[in-house]
């Protein structure tokens, strides 16, 4: 592999392609799209958290002027596929059919019932008004272990416990179970000099985009729909909208419009089938878009979770046992992402002796969705405060306790595989040196500490590239553009060919014009998607190369590629003179026709990523309030293809794992109403909230990308909550278990312990 200081384009920061396009207010959204005839359509919810739906008369919402079509579940197919959703959340496809719209009973307050298309919002409101829903309320369960007990309100009774030895004899809340396990646990807590045991309670948390969800469809008279709509994943989106309304996916387009931001929350559909039907029904294109309560109450927050955890080490810091018990949240339906929250809690040790139990529980809560390593930040909270807590005890540096049992290359993961080479050490020993450990604690604060990990993914990408008549570049893939990607693309395109960046342009294809793509979610994007076009601009290379070799009548072995330029090899004519891409694209006619290259995969050997944060709070006795004083974000990214993109993501996850920490929470009343559905009263941090995040980029290359890339969206929430508790740990003298670190929570803390 080459090394970064020989690259011509990666590493350096352009500006990015869609930039002036986003500032100036051009880009197109998922509502900005308006067609003639367009109709407007609303979803009826659930007042309750768990009831029979008896009823549902629709035919005063149907009679009045301006309604165009009303649906209701009965309009949809049944769909028995409990076949696993693609993309990054988890659940099956026929729990996403009942979320989209409830069929025989509602799960959770908010729970979609009937849709109606009219012609304004206004008569659209009214018209919701106008149907009538006969409930019959039955007991709802809020609690995630009180939905594990043998005697809980069942959600579903059809569903049995995944991943036990045998099938169970009766139906449960709990969807799944996965389980891990490695060597003695009994023994290796019988060598431990020192055992830490804790008990913590996480909340349910919202991804937190700016944009509501959105969209528009139309359907032609042949059954055609095409939805314009912004998501993480227009092709899974198709897959999706494809088997919800019985149609097949030849049948379905979907264009991508520009997202404003999803951190993997919108990657399924909540709408975008309730449009198809509601258009087929009325022959009219009908927009829908949620408001910011309905995002809150009807799409998918990630897991609240209850998590027991047990560490032993050595007096020299060696651990020699750990074990996780965690029960998660899935929401009404099952997915919650306990699969991943069990394989990642101890991916960042050396460890002989393990188990881990981690579950998939219902309750009557909106069905979660994924969200930034999804599950990881929930089980990892769990472990590094025990690390935290091994270290006091033990009287040794946090990072030094950390760096004594870090994975390197060779450790054999948790999970199952071997490590390649890994950043995990590079990180530690960067944060052990950085300024804002070294520095003095500011007084009255506290500090904390924490490694993240995620796995990252390959998955399917496709990807082609055009070259233009002048010798310019036209990229064309199907992965929508969130944290720019389309520029990471054009770097890695330009530095392939050996052109400048300024001549190429990424375009986002819809799903009729370019090739399939899995979802940008999982930390892919770069790794599969780039790997797609650098192989595409490859066979640009090959090709021109062979059209040089024509041109000039020599063997194509005797044309190399340097610089953009096909060059003569040696024992070539000496009048022979390089011919540039754009020398090239104006003889194509003369060489076999317009120049492209194109490339499909199923990307392997996603390396995985580490991180460290560090963290100084300052804590308000008097009123319980939490000041972030500083923050600091390093991980391995592998190869940093656009730092400056790079460390906004390290920023962007932090500042979301911060106010998950700190605030962030869905407060439930007594019968499954959220109380806090809008960002009043649903506290994100704003830029008064927070410091600059400090940010330091590791770079050890992935042996699995020509370039050395390793996914860096997700890692970088998984940290911050953990280090946030220890930083309170630091702070406050003693362990505050459970989050978010809010002002009551720190109040009724502080009061407990002087209480003794």
């Amino acid at each position: 592999m080459a090394e970064a200081i020989d690259y011509k384009v990666v590493g350096t920061r352009p500006v990015r392609p869609d930039g002036a396009d986003k500032v100036t207010g051009r880009a197109q959204y998922g509502a900005d799209m308006n067609l003639p005839n367009m109709i407007y359509g609303k979803v009826l919810r659930s007042p309750h958290a768990h009831a029979k739906i008896l009823s549902i008369d629709t035919s005063r919402a149907q009679a009045m002027d301006g309604v165009f079509a009303v649906i209701t579940g009965d309009d949809f197919p049944s769909v028995n596929d409990g076949g696993e959703l693609g993309g990054e959340g988890g659940g099956s496809l026929s729990g996403l059919a009942q979320n989209i719209m409830a069929r025989d009973k509602v799960r959770y307050n908010g729970h979609a019932v009937a849709a109606v298309a009219a012609k304004s919002l206004s008569i659209a409101e009214a018209a919701l008004d106008a149907i009538e829903v006969q409930y019959e309320k039955l007991e709802p369960v809020f609690d995630v272990l009180k939905a594990m007990a043998a005697d809980a309100p069942l959600l579903d009774e059809q569903c049995f416990t995944q991943g036990l030895p045998e099938k169970p004899e009766k139906p449960s809340n709990v969807a799944g179970v996965m389980t891990l396990a490695r060597g003695d646990l009994e023994d290796g807590f019988a060598q431990a000099d020192v055992i830490v045991e804790n008990e913590h309670v996480l909340p349910m948390a919202h991804q937190g985009y700016i944009e509501p969800h959105a969209c528009t469809a139309t359907v032609a008279e042949d059954g055609h729909a095409t939805v314009w709509a912004s998501s993480q994943g227009h092709f899974e989106l198709r897959g999706q909208v494809a088997a919800l309304t019985g149609k097949g996916i030849s049948k379905v387009r979907f264009v991508p419009m520009e997202i404003g931001g999803g951190f993997g929350g919108k990657t399924r559909v909540y709408l975008e089938p309730l449009a198809v039907m509601l258009s087929e029904k009325s022959g009219r294109p009908v927009k829908m878009m949620m408001t910011r309560e309905e995002v809150f109450r009807a799409t998918g927050p990630t897991s609240g979770t209850v998590a027991r955890v047990k560490v032993g080490a050595k007096k020299d810091g060696t651990l020699t046992a750990a074990q996780l018990w965690i029960a998660l949240e899935a929401g009404a339906f099952s997915g919650a992402p306990h699969a991943p929250a069990a394989m990642a809690v101890f991916a960042p040790y050396k460890l002989e002796n393990f188990k881990v139990e981690a579950f998939d529980v219902m309750v009557n809560k909106p069905t979660v969705a994924a969200y930034r390593a999804p599950g990881a930040p929930q089980s990892m909270h769990a472990m590094e405060v025990a690390v935290n807590e091994l270290a006091i005890k033990l009287g040794m540096d946090p990072i030094d306790l950390r760096l004594k049992n870090a994975a390197e290359e060779g450790t054999q993961a948790p999970y199952g595989p071997k490590f390649s080479v890994i950043g995990l050490k590079e990180c530690l020993e960067a944060a052990k040196a950085h300024p804002n450990y070294t520095k003095p604690v500011p007084e009255g604060a506290g500090r904390g500490v924490a490694a993240g990990f995620w796995f990252n993914i390959g998955q399917q990408s496709s990807a082609e590239v055009h070259i233009n008549p002048d010798g310019t570049v036209q990229v064309v893939e199907g992965s929508p553009d969130i944290g720019g990607s389309r520029a990471s693309m054009c770097i890695m395109a330009a530095e392939t060919l050996g052109v400048p960046y300024d001549s190429i342009r990424a375009l986002i294809g819809d799903t009729e014009t370019t090739g399939f793509c899995n979802v940008t979610g999982g930390s892919r994007t770069t790794f599969a998607t780039g790997l797609a076009v650098i192989q595409a601009c490859e066979d640009v290379i090959a090709s021109c190369k062979s059209r040089a070799a024509a041109l000039w009548g020599v063997d194509e072995d005797q044309v190399e590629w340097e610089d953009g330029q096909a060059v003569p090899g040696p024992g070539v004519n000496a009048d022979v003179k390089p011919m540039s891409l754009a020398d090239l694209a104006a003889k194509a006619h003369k060489t076999g026709g317009p120049i492209m290259g194109k490339a499909s995969l199923n990307a392997q050997g996603a390396g995985p990523s580490f991180s460290c944060n560090i963290v100084d709070l300052a804590f308000d006795r008097e009123t319980g309030k939490v000041d972030v004083l500083s923050f600091t974000a390093i991980q391995d990214a592998g190869t940093a293809i656009h730092p400056a993109y790079v460390e906004g993501q390290y920023q962007g996850g932090a500042a979301q794992g911060i106010g998950w920490a700190l605030n962030e929470e869905y407060i439930f009343d007594s019968n499954g109403v959220m109380q806090n559905a809008g960002f009043l009263d649903y506290r994100v941090p704003v830029a008064s909230d927070l410091p600059m995040i400090d940010t330091q980029i590791i770079e050890v290359p992935n042996p699995s990308h020509p370039y050395g890339v390793r996914g860096v969206g997700e890692t970088g929430i998984v940290a911050p909550l953990a280090a946030c508790t220890n930083a309170a740990r630091d702070a406050l003298g003693f362990l505050v278990p459970d989050l978010p670190l809010s002002p009551p929570r720190v109040l009724a803390a502080l009061d407990a312990q002087e209480k003794g």
